[in-house]
């Protein structure tokens, strides 16, 4: 990677089952763009083959930014860099670049991992827990906003289960 090449496109990772996730993607894809921005689900095989370097577990943890040239932005520093790429939010972009806006925009991101969070905290019946790990449709889980996260494993009948 080479620290000092100029940023043409950003390409946003984001969790394409989150619903917060889906939300700001949504909302980015209206925004005027000074630089462009892709954005990818994370842990895609698209992601995965256009960054095979990248932990795609971290991914789906926290927003991660890839710039043109090979520079990785997580948590904090991926929210500034994204909004640095939008027109109207450029200036902005800059005031949290300083010491006293990272911490505020250290705030605003772990706000969010809270309410992601608590999301999977309230079932229909507010008993659901979060099992501390990512619940994945293609790993076999579903919900169902009776019964909650429910798991079905993968069936292997002739014996030719994907590997993990």
């Amino acid at each position: 990677m080479n620290a000092t090449a100029p940023v043409r496109r950003l390409t946003v990772l984001y969790d394409a089952e989150c619903s917060l996730c889906a939300f700001v993607r949504d909302w980015l894809l209206r925004q005027p763009q000074l630089v462009p921005l892709e954005l990818v689900p994370a842990a895609s095989e698209e992601a995965r083959r256009r960054f095979p370097g990248l932990d795609h577990g971290a991914t789906l943890d926290e927003i991660t930014v890839v710039g043109d040239a090979g520079q990785v932005y997580r948590g904090p520093a991926a929210w500034i860099v994204t909004l640095w790429a939008l027109r109207e939010h450029r200036p902005l972009a800059h005031r949290l670049s300083t010491p006293s806006g990272a911490r505020l925009a250290k705030g605003a991101v772990l706000a969010a991992a809270k309410w992601r969070g608590a999301q999977w905290n309230q079932g229909p019946r507010g008993g659901a827990q979060w099992g501390g790990r990512v619940y994945r449709r293609a790993d076999g889980w579903g919900y169902d906003p009776d019964a909650g996260w429910t798991y079905s494993a993968p069936g292997c009948a002739d014996g030719t289960c994907a590997p993990r």
